[in-house]
């Protein structure tokens, strides 16, 4: 069997234009394309026969799976992604998905890692000369990243003046992030420090702004944004961001002929704060260097005092004329969340529970409402289990957010058709916050009205006489939304019980990361016994009048 071959592609920004000819050359020889659906809509003019695994956001695990299973199948297969496929994307997972299998270069499949124009560069060049010097990169997306070790790196570039790209800045469910990193921000630069937004830089829907620190957040931001922020020497002209080399400490860009001819540009003279300088002074730098130590050794010495005291020297001399803050520094609290609901069945949260909600939460928490039967409680704490011991004695069920198992059961009719509360309620004790590959909402009826929508869930149960019905792999929104397949019925307590347990079991071992139960169904084709089967289309009757 031949030799199949991973081609790892960064396809850039978006626009064919700033796509690689080794990338074009990449796909076209491949014989699998793997990538996300936007991705694989953006190269598909380039694409021939090629087989095509597309996966929605947040699967580039089962991405990364795919496309080495297909590889070690002897075929050539091309995973990409946007930007550069080394930053932020498949290329180190794929490597770490290698690994996991014991794969070795010399006797494995081959990997080629193709690059790309990364966000940075693409949006640096519609900004102007934004990243001329030092600078570096930060997501601020804590999925995978713990959000104190993000926090960390913020400050640490903000301290050591890096321009900065902020990389996944904001989405629907993370709006906190960028507001913190501002506040991080803040304490080390001036409020006037320049920053660029770039939205889809090079694609159809490009849009470009020019803000200050102080100012950004009141500017559309989100996952398609790339923010960059401007160091202490960062200056805007003309509508460009333009970061200074550092050439106008050695010459005179405004003469045709410099003070210093070519052969003194180099010499330690020339160079006064170089490292060769300090070391060719009498130990000066060794000096510095043991103050220097001595100094960070004290704890009430903060980096924000030195950043303020820098900054008033280079006032003194006249080379900047914005000011900044010093502002203490905290460090973060972590936010606890939890889902709060008044029961199973229950309904109806009572006055006192609200307002202990709302005592808890305080001024810097938050209370979202969700359409699933709960609230979502987010508190910042380092205490976390003193909140839930208010709750729970408060009578408020808690429960986990996000990939875990959820009953969302019907009112019961307010509790007059409660003859099934007693299994819904040892449901959610044997289910409820389970760990499963991705969110699992199992709806409850209390009967056969189906009032509250179990069957277009993802598992639906609904009871009809001292019996159960059984539902799988609905699909509750998106345009291709469809009510589940009834796959039992007539069941009894005992013995649903049994079943949804397998179901869900049988989902959380063998499900994909990230993968709904309705496409693990699909996929699958049978669990706990149920044999999966296409959805039926809709048939459109032929009017008479032949309209």
């Amino acid at each position: 069997m031949n030799k199949g071959k991973l081609l790892i592609v960064g396809f850039g920004p978006g626009h064919f234009d700033h796509l690689t000819e080794r990338a074009r050359e990449a796909i076209r020889e491949s014989e699998v394309v793997v990538g996300y659906n936007t991705y694989v809509d953006i190269i598909r003019d380039l694409l021939t026969d090629q087989e095509i695994v597309r996966t929605g956001m947040t699967e580039e695990v089962s991405r990364a799976q795919e496309a080495v299973r297909q590889a070690e199948q002897g075929k050539k297969v091309a995973v990409i992604s946007s930007g550069d496929a080394g930053v932020y994307g498949m290329a180190g997972l794929v490597y770490e998905v290698l690994i996991e299998k014991g794969w070795h270069p010399d006797t494995g499949v081959e990997v080629e890692v193709i690059p790309g124009i990364s966000a940075i560069n693409s949006c640096a060049s519609l900004l102007g000369s934004p990243v001329m010097h030092d600078a570096c990169m930060i997501s601020l997306s804590d999925h995978l990243t713990p959000w104190e070790t993000i926090a960390k790196r913020i400050e640490a570039a903000a301290s050591a003046d890096f321009v900065i790209a902020l990389y996944n800045p904001k989405s629907g469910r993370r709006v906190r992030q960028i507001v913190e990193t501002q506040r991080i921000l803040l304490q080390y630069r001036s409020p006037g420090t320049p920053v660029g937004l770039v939205k889809s830089a090079y694609r159809e829907r490009q849009q470009i702004v020019l803000t200050t620190l102080g100012d950004m957040l009141n500017h559309e931001i989100g996952m398609l944004t790339t923010v960059i922020i401007g160091n202490s020497t960062t200056f805007v002209y003309e509508g460009l961001m333009i970061t200074p080399r550092g050439y106008q400490r050695k010459y005179t860009l405004s003469k045709e002929i410099q003070d210093l001819k070519p052969h003194q540009r180099l010499q330690v003279e020339a160079e006064p704060w170089s490292l060769n300088a300090f070391g060719e002074s009498s130990g000066k730098f060794v000096k510095e260097q043991n103050i220097a130590t001595a100094d960070k050794r004290k704890a009430s010495v903060h980096p924000a005092s030195l950043a303020h005291e820098a900054l008033s020297v280079l006032q003194a001399k006249g080379l900047v004329e914005t000011g900044i803050t010093t502002i203490p520094f905290t460090k973060p609290v972590s936010i606890f969340e939890v889902a709060v609901s008044p029961g199973v069945a229950n309904k109806i949260i009572t006055p006192e529970q609200l307002v202990l909600l709302a005592e808890i939460a305080g001024d810097q928490g938050e209370i979202k409402y969700t359409p699933h039967h709960q609230l979502i409680l987010r508190v910042p704490t380092d205490e976390p289990a003193a909140v839930t011991a208010r709750l729970t004695e408060a009578g408020l069920l808690l429960s986990p957010i996000g990939d875990v198992v959820q009953l969302k059961a019907c009112d019961f009719c307010d509790g007059e058709k409660g003859e099934s509360i007693p299994l819904a309620e040892e449901l959610n004790r044997r289910l409820g916050g389970l760990k499963v590959p991705k969110e699992l909402k199992i709806g409850f009826n209390g009967c056969a009205m189906a009032c509250y929508g179990a069957v277009t869930e993802e598992i639906g149960i609904v009871y009809r006489r001292g019996t159960y019905d059984l539902f799988l792999g609905g699909k509750k929104i998106g345009r291709n939304a469809h009510p589940a397949q009834r796959v039992a019925e007539g069941i009894s307590p005992g013995e649903l019980l049994e079943t949804v347990e397998q179901v869900v079991r049988e989902y959380a071992e063998q499900g994909h990361p990230n993968e709904r139960f309705n496409k693990f169904f699909k996929r699958v084709k049978e669990v706990a016994g149920f044999a999966y089967s296409d959805e039926r289309k809709p048939v459109i009757e032929e009017l008479a009048c032949g309209d």
